[in-house]
């Protein structure tokens, strides 16, 4: 299993940036992949951004605004978020994908609240 503790939403004028953090717990060594989602009411939930083995992707609406990143050292997840946008205001979960006995799985953060408004 792997846990999550998040942080770093919050309000923020439109034009503004913000780092989310994502800090994981558990069976560190077995997650191969970790991203950034978020979902807008009564939207899917939407990958922002992923990284796996260095390489990163990132959805079209945020490609050189976000930029995610891992610090292996601190076992924590980040996005930092430049030119923020009222559309972007959303809750932000993060995500990792592990190996459990054999098999995928993956967990989720409980998601934090990000609000773009002046």
């Amino acid at each position: 299993q792997v846990q999550f503790v998040e942080s770093g939403g919050g309000l923020v004028q439109p034009g503004g940036s913000l780092r989310l953090s994502c800090a994981a717990s558990g069976s560190i060594a077995s997650i191969y992949a970790m991203g950034w989602y978020r979902q807008a009411p009564g939207k899917q939930r939407e990958l922002v951004a992923g990284i796996s083995s260095g390489h990163t992707n990132y959805a079209d609406s945020v490609k050189g605004l976000f930029t995610i990143s891992r610090d292996n050292a601190k076992n924590t997840l980040y996005l930092q978020m430049h030119s923020l946008k009222p559309e972007d205001t959303t809750v932000y979960y993060c995500n990792a994908l592990y190996f459990s006995d054999g098999d995928e799985d993956d967990s989720w953060g409980r998601g934090n609240q990000v609000a773009v408004s002046s």
